[in-house]
């Protein structure tokens, strides 16, 4: 018997994970005695990274952004597909391709990046397909594409059309080395953020958004913004979460995985993939869904997120792991 898959690749269909924002070129440093000698390619941008990290983990992602035509955008377009990802809202430009040169310091990345005019800071809301605005159930968006270009405002539109049609997600992912005109760049957060459903920030991001605060602080003052779900990730001190509740924020905490850190270059990205994909593995697609849905599935689903995240950082650049690997780490690190 022949199985009809055409029904179930239109559910499909109808209930994709898109991120929005930046995909750019990550030049990663090749080191020979302490010395940078060289640099590897890879395919970067946080929202770009976000989206393969819910293609690995089985759920339905498409990616939203404007791609260069130059040679590097011909390679994201190739990478993004290859994955899994839907690229029907990857639009076509001739501008270039955004590039970023990392290097590590200590154990964190910095980033030096050359965006000026490049193609996924030309993004308008006027381009974006009817189907992005349908089939969307969950849509992720923050990161350099609230700083630069005609981007900054596509996403803003987007994110006020799909407000109470979609579960939205946003990670600030601060670069402050790129911040022009901070006062306009706040205000664009703010908006930003008091339209998400769910706030994804890492304590260092609050370090420079909020200094002097203390973590719960911080997180309790962003969900007064009118999120349901803040999510501060700590590295190796674990996360800090907060829902919103009828009789006040309810706190989770879940402790941070010990593995063999090679770079952290995307853990942020994966942890928001994994948490997005749980949810979305759940059903949980909707504000209402994530603000009744029981503590103990809230609290697995930011430990899977936090074990995605983990497994990453055992990894060079960017490279999320696929649902077999990430269920294999839980059940020897859990039981799960």
């Amino acid at each position: 018997m022949i199985e009809d898959t055409s029904s179930e690749e239109a559910k499909q269909m109808q209930n994709l994970i898109t991120s929005m924002g930046e995909i750019l070129i990550d030049f990663l440093p090749i080191k020979e005695s302490g010395q940078t000698v060289g640099f590897l390619t890879h395919p970067g941008g946080a929202p770009m990274n976000v989206a393969i990290g819910v293609a690995r983990l089985g759920q339905p992602a498409a990616f939203a952004s404007k791609v260069s035509s130059d040679m590097f955008g011909r390679y994201l377009r190739d990478f993004v597909t290859s994955q899994g990802v839907d690229p029907r809202f990857m639009l076509d430009s001739t501008a270039q391709s955004t590039l970023a040169f990392v290097t590590m310091v200590g154990s964190e990345p910095e980033y030096n990046f050359y965006t000026t005019g490049t193609a996924d800071t030309l993004l308008t809301i006027d381009e974006l397909p009817a189907a992005l605005f349908e089939e969307t159930r969950i849509l992720h968006y923050g990161s350099i594409s609230l700083l630069r270009g005609t981007t900054v405002q596509a996403v803003l539109a987007t994110v006020e059309r799909l407000k109470g049609r979609a579960l939205l997600s946003c990670d600030p992912n601060l670069r402050p080395g790129l911040i022009e005109d901070e006062t306009s760049y706040r205000a664009t957060l703010n908006q930003a953020m008091a339209l998400a459903d769910i706030i994804k920030i890492s304590a260092a991001d609050l370090d420079w958004l909020m200094p002097g605060r203390s973590v719960e602080a911080a997180a309790a003052e962003l969900l007064s913004l009118g999120a349901a779900l803040v999510v501060v990730t700590r590295g190796g001190e674990g996360v800090y979460a907060l829902r919103a509740e009828a009789e006040g924020p309810r706190v989770l905490e879940v402790p941070a995985f010990n593995v063999r850190v090679v770079d952290t270059v995307g853990a942020g990205d994966s942890f928001s993939g994994g948490l997005l994909a749980s949810l979305s593995d759940r059903g949980i697609v909707t504000r209402a869904a994530l603000q009744t849905m029981a503590l103990d599935e809230l609290a697995f689903c930011l430990k899977f997120a936090t074990a995605v995240s983990a497994l990453t950082c055992t990894r060079a650049g960017a490279d999320p792991p696929d649902h077999p690997t990430v269920a294999r780490f839980l059940a020897e690190h859990t039981g799960l």
